[in-house]
């Protein structure tokens, strides 16, 4: 069992306590950041004359011939090491001798660990990120495509009133904007160096903390040792706002898999993100929308888990903190594959529109423009509600929409209504007259998709 910190036992770790205290099986996954960290630490030594130029040079030359050989295969990251860190450390000291027992002048596991952590989420929240404008650039497609596309728009999963397919798609591009503002807010947050703080006092090397964090691309050094070493926010603002991008992503999945339902057929989802029955061959299945919405709750599990962990841990570095990275990485994978999928998903669906339109037109969605009518006429709201009310009981007597009834029967209910009711509760000029920024009218969509087209670019 290699391990790096043996001097103080007498007795060596019982199997089972090691195997239980040891983190390789995952931490090697920041494997190239533990490189890249080691590598600015052994610069920054230099600089400070702490190293030798040979010495640089040979840890160096050492580091990169390990990125090389796990890379490349000839090297394998195997069980005997505790920890990455110790992979690395014990096979630069077996390939250059001494110098390599140098590296880890001047810092701790602590705030190499810290460092390997926020060099791994600081990359994940770039590549989230990413993956996120590409389904916005989905999205916006979609809603340039159908800005007179018309369908109900819903309350409490009752047709309320009619809308278009791009200002649907636009509440949704609306919500990942703004999870693709929260992590960038967790970025700005984050990107303090950690290390130079050692175990959780610093280090009575003269170390040049800013050298590093400037290697390293950081705004700076981070302003407390023992902060540096117990700080998990990150982790936890991360895995919020990955679960509250779950959350949209179960949402519109959600609306995908009842869009897809024989009753509604609003969408026709591809086949490659769909499966059959293993028993009722008419069946078309929406799982990748079923998977997302279910892995929803992973994602969420590993928020409580960490929250759970950090609660009653003092200052500064304690064990159970290593708990930080198996659920965070899964929940990073699990995000990004969700997204992915998703966007394919999305940019292949098929949307049936003349099923829309029949929709919003069967589901008295233009009843409060038919109140509006009455207002406009001279009708109080209140009284023009109730009248509007027996209106509707009576279209569902007859089975027929408000505007397929004749003058005659609109009158028989209230003579205030004329010939030009039949206009004023069209699907077109439903939509056509909510003009005001944010409202489905095709003027201001078009003015939002022009801002969100500068928002992209």
């Amino acid at each position: 069992m290699a391990q790096l910190w043996g001097g103080r036992f007498t007795k060596e770790t019982d199997k089972l306590v090691y195997n239980f205290n040891a983190s390789i099986s995952f931490d090697q996954k920041f494997f190239h950041e533990d490189i890249e960290g080691s590598r600015a630490h052994v610069e920054m030594l230099a600089r400070q004359g702490i190293l030798t130029a040979e010495e640089k040079r040979q840890i160096t030359d050492g580091l990169d011939s390990i990125l090389r050989d796990v890379e490349t295969g000839a090297l394998e990251i195997t069980d005997e090491y505790e920890d990455i860190h110790s992979f690395v450390e014990a096979n630069l000291i077996e390939r250059i001798g001494d110098a390599g027992k140098k590296l880890h002048t001047g810092r701790s596991r602590n705030d190499q660990v810290a460092l390997d952590m926020k060099l791994y989420t600081r990359n994940e929240v770039v590549e989230i990120n990413n993956l996120l404008k590409r389904l916005l650039e989905t999205i916006l497609a979609i809603m340039e495509e159908n800005i007179e596309t018309y369908m109900p728009g819903f309350t409490h999963l009752q047709k309320a009133q009619p809308i278009t397919l791009a200002h649907h798609m636009g509440a949704y591009f609306e919500m990942f904007k703004r999870d693709r503002q929260r992590l960038d807010d967790i970025y700005n947050r984050m990107n303090y160096c950690p290390l130079g703080s050692g175990a959780l006092a610093g280090t009575t090397y003269p170390l040049d903390r800013e050298y590093t964090a400037q290697l390293l691309e950081f705004k700076g050094a981070t302003l407390n040792s023992m902060d540096s070493v117990a700080d998990r926010d990150y982790v936890i603002e991360l895995l919020s706002a990955l679960s509250t991008i779950m959350m949209h992503l179960s949402r519109f999945s959600e609306e995908i898999i009842i869009w897809n339902s024989n009753e509604y057929r609003f969408v026709e989802i591809d086949d490659a993100y769909s499966t059959g029955s293993s028993i009722m061959p008419q069946k078309k299945n929406p799982d990748i929308a079923e998977l997302v919405r279910g892995k929803t709750g992973r994602v969420y599990g590993a928020l409580v888990s960490i929250l759970t962990t950090m609660k009653g841990i003092p200052l500064a570095y304690n064990k159970d903190m290593q708990e930080d990275k198996e659920l965070t990485f899964d929940a990073i994978d699990t995000v990004k594959g969700c997204v992915a999928l998703f966007t394919g998903m999305l940019q292949t669906m098929k949307f049936n529109k003349e099923i829309m339109r029949t929709s919003a037109m069967k589901g008295f969605t233009n009843a409060t423009d038919a109140a509006d009518y009455l207002v406009n006429h001279g009708v109080t709201f209140r009284d023009a509600h109730g009248i509007i009310g027996r209106l509707v009981l009576y279209c569902i007597e007859k089975d027929k929409a408000i505007d397929e009834l004749s003058l005659e029967e609109l009158k028989a209910i209230s003579p205030v209504f004329e010939e030009d009711v039949y206009d004023a509760v069209s699907l077109e000029t439903c939509v056509n007259k909510r003009t005001t920024i944010g409202a489905p009218g095709p003027e201001a969509m078009r003015e939002v998709i022009h801002i969100n087209k500068e928002y992209l670019s």
